[in-house]
């Protein structure tokens, strides 16, 4: 792909009513209520099976939590740790609806941490993103209480939660990244509903855009998607893994047949699957 400047973008094109349909994940699907039923179903089972974990803050607002799960008989180890991030256009959601996939790498003698954030309108998207980088610093300034191995460290986010995963990525220096069914390029938002509890308006938005950022140090990465998708969000995805190569940064980019952009995070449940495998790959390295 050419670099971002000569980009033809194709929600310039749009009328306002295309771009909230494309924007919209929901516009894909008959009802998003089950998918997010079982968000909470599949979460609270995973508490049932391995543990309530324990509860951490990062910093001083209620919602500056986060759910750690460790592997049993811990003492004088160091696990990798995966990182959830949810998504939720950084309005909805958080970390309760966010352990479902935390037994299958528990089980494997990985850590899981599931991260809250102030949601929009109470903060800024700028302070989520600086909230969710400030989550990972602390989880590396503890990793001794932790029992982690801060050289493997891989932050997985969904939707809103890949862009934000990648920005604190840019950040902070981790392992890899899984970018789930992401949003790299926010201007489209702006004028749609989508961006009446963000405020944002074009440069805000470019500005917290990761497909306009410097990506030259940005970790290997996993980015994909499901079949069963906005083109808008397949698009971004390939845009922005196109960015990567440019870069000449290592990536895995692939579509999740017959899942849509609510349930293929349950791939990540299922360490067998190409997601479980390439996210695997990286927590076991050393």
């Amino acid at each position: 792909m050419n670099s971002t400047s000569e980009t033809t973008w194709r929600w310039e094109d749009m009328t306002l009513e295309k771009r909230e349909e494309e924007y919209s994940p929901s516009s894909r699907i008959d009802n998003i209520e089950p998918y997010i039923s079982a968000y909470i179903a599949k979460s609270e089972e995973a508490r049932k099976k391995i543990g309530e974990g324990k509860e951490f803050s990062y910093g001083s607002r209620p919602s500056q939590r986060i759910d750690f799960f460790v592997p049993p008989n811990n003492k004088d180890k160091k696990f990798p740790l995966l990182v959830f991030i949810h998504g939720g256009y950084w309005q909805e959601l958080s970390k309760k609806e966010s352990s479902f996939a935390a037994p299958a790498w528990v089980e494997n003698e990985i850590a899981f941490a599931a991260i809250d954030y102030t949601l929009a309108p109470e903060v800024s998207l700028q302070e989520i993103v600086k909230e969710c980088q400030d989550a990972i610093s602390w989880m590396i300034s503890e990793a001794e209480q932790l029992s982690i191995d801060t050289n493997r460290i891989v932050l997985v986010g969904s939707s809103a939660g890949a862009h934000l995963a990648a920005m604190t990525a840019m950040e902070i220096p981790v392992r890899a990244t899984v970018l789930i069914s992401g949003i790299y390029e926010l201007r489209p938002l702006v004028g749609t509903y989508i961006n009446e509890a963000l405020n944002l308006n074009l440069n805000e938005a470019k500005e917290l855009s990761p497909l306009h950022k410097d990506l030259r140090d940005f970790p290997e990465t996993v980015i994909c998607w499901g079949e069963i998708e906005t083109e808008e969000f397949k698009t971004q995805s390939r845009q922005f893994a196109n960015r990567l190569t440019d870069q000449e940064i290592p990536s895995m980019v692939f579509e999740v047949a017959e899942r849509n952009h609510f349930d293929v995070v349950f791939e990540l449940t299922d360490l067998s699957t190409q997601m479980g495998r390439e996210l695997l790959s990286y927590l076991r390295e050393v």
